[in-house]
């Protein structure tokens, strides 16, 4: 649970690093998305027959599914900054 934790707020990181624009949420959200961006990139690879087992390609594709909510999360909520 707290390595989930830990990797969500790693992950949400990144993604907020990565995506151009000022996102205005806080480290709870920031948790949230990492950690759902990584069962979103998951999922992703899964769909693209590619393995997201650890390491950087697993990283790599938990930011970018993190990005991707980034960019759902601003078209719901109307955050275009």
């Amino acid at each position: 649970m707290i390595g989930s934790i830990f990797s969500g707020l790693i992950v949400g990181i990144l993604a907020r690093f990565l995506k151009p624009g000022a996102d205005g949420m806080g480290w709870i959200m920031t948790i949230i998305l990492g950690i759902a961006g990584a069962f979103v990139g998951g999922k992703l690879a899964t769909t693209l027959g590619l393995s997201a087992e650890g390491g950087f390609m697993g990283l790599a594709i938990s930011v970018v599914g993190a990005i991707i909510l980034l960019f759902i999360y601003e078209l719901i909520t109307g955050k275009n900054r």
